[in-house]
């Protein structure tokens, strides 16, 4: 009986046809990741040309004047991408990896971002994340909605009933192949992603599959509780099409649009224009003001004493440290209001398999909001290190003298933590309350 059901499964062109186009929808998101990683690492790879050149080039027109040799230079700070954002791209198709900053005011910088065509983000992309998120489940709705109901309707349910050991037994073995069918499909992709996109196999990857299971094995759960209601062929669809897109259209919109009122979180804009605004008005305080504070803020500093005349680079800086102090509070506000709307994503995430396996997918491939708010700190933090190195030779230092060619592109070290527990537990209990809600229920017939 087993096999008969594989052969009339196999000779259905409807669950074939939808099985070769997942495939090939796939396959096409694979080939859209690796594209995506490809670029992001050509353009890392030639930021070190890049900023090599660019010392070399304003080191040749600079050489009489050190503050202002170190006004225009920059130095860059890259976030690597990770082998899995080839299968969730998340926030790196909108945020920076690559920080290119001058030892000059930081707030006026660091969100500073490339431009993008409106059209693209407005559509997003059909990574591997968005095949198993959005098109799996259509595939296993596709495929179980008349699981039950087709017997019922055709007359041929007491027949299979009789020839099978019970008819839950039957309807399990049915399904069975329908789910062997589709971890199949799942299983070749990781596959070809593993060779094509040469992923590591560790406990990351592995994270990554188990959590792409456990979000199909809620699907098939899914489909057994609703078919287990015993309804038509044409009401289980509807059903199971309202589900998928409740979970996966409306209820992660429904949660933006409460976020954004929930936590509103100012303009990254605000913070920059207080920090202009915070280093402008210097320009008409006497310079012991702004140089008092400075030197609060850098005690170590004060062995440079401010020179007697008109200007001094040594002061300007000292004005532009000043504007990111002025506007820390805005930036605090504004980190601060963002990792509110991380926590509680979260937490609501933990009620919605879709927004769950999407975060998961996001943290592995550390694309998600909260890698992005490490960067930014690591950003702070590195532009803190470039400026205490530097300072120091804002007065009276030949430009000649210093050793330019061992300034070298940094790299953010990106730390992937899997807590196992908090991402499967959600996927784990939800799949098994509704698995047995829909076992119970096929057991009555």
């Amino acid at each position: 009986m087993y096999a008969l059901e594989i052969n009339h499964f196999l000779r259905s062109k409807g669950a074939m046809g939808g099985l070769a186009l997942l495939l090939l929808v796939g396959c096409l998101s694979l080939l859209i990741g690796r594209q995506f990683v490809a670029k992001q690492q050509q353009a890392q790879a030639e930021i070190a040309r890049f900023q090599r050149e660019h010392i070399e080039r304003n080191v040749r027109y600079h050489q009489d004047e050190m503050g202002l040799l170190l006004y225009y230079l920059r130095f860059t700070l890259v976030n690597p991408n990770q082998p899995l954002n080839a299968l969730s791209i998340g926030q790196r198709d909108v945020q920076n990896s690559i920080q290119s900053v001058t030892i000059r005011g930081l707030e006026n910088q660091k969100y500073d971002t490339d431009l993008h065509n409106p059209m693209n983000l407005l559509m997003g992309n059909l990574d591997f994340s968005f095949v198993v998120i959005f098109l799996f489940p259509l595939l296993i709705i596709a495929l179980t909605y008349n699981l039950l109901s087709e017997e019922k309707e055709e007359g041929t349910l007491r027949l299979v009933a009789t020839q099978a050991r019970s008819t839950l037994f039957f309807l399990l073995r049915k399904m069975s192949i329908w789910m062997l069918a589709v971890f199949t499909v799942l299983l070749l992709l990781l596959g070809i992603a593993v060779v094509a996109l040469k992923l590591p196999l560790g406990n990351t990857t592995l994270a990554f599959v188990v959590v792409a299971g456990l979000y199909l094995f809620f699907w098939f759960a899914l489909s057994t509780w609703v078919i287990s209601s015993q309804r038509n062929s044409g009401l289980n669809a509807v059903a199971l099409l309202s589900f998928w897109v409740l979970l996966t259209l409306v209820f992660p919109a429904a949660l933006n649009a409460y976020l954004i009122n929930r936590y509103p979180v100012p303009e990254a804009l605000n913070t920059m224009i207080q920090q202009r605004e915070g280093y402008h008005e210097k320009w008409d305080l006497p310079k012991a003001v702004t140089m008092d504070k400075f030197y609060t803020h850098y005690p170590e500093f004060k062995k440079y004493p401010l020179p007697d005349k008109t200007f001094s680079w040594l002061w300007y800086y000292a004005m532009q440290q000043m504007g990111d102090d002025e506007s820390q509070q805005a930036a605090l506000e504004l980190k601060h209001k963002l990792q509110q709307r991380e926590q509680a994503t979260t937490v609501f995430a933990y009620f919605s398999p879709a927004i769950h396996t999407q975060l998961a997918f996001n943290r592995l491939a550390a694309a998600d909001l909260q890698q992005q708010l490490q960067y930014w700190e690591a950003t702070e933090r590195f532009h803190e290190s470039c400026g205490c190195i530097l300072s120091p030779h804002f007065e009276n230092t030949a430009v000649k003298t210093e050793k330019w060619d061992s300034i070298q592109v940094e790299r953010f070290a990106v730390v992937v933590e899997i807590n196992w527990s908090v991402m499967i537990l959600p996927l784990v209990l939800i799949t098994l309350l509704l698995g047995s809600l829909g076992l119970w229920g096929l057991k009555k017939i």
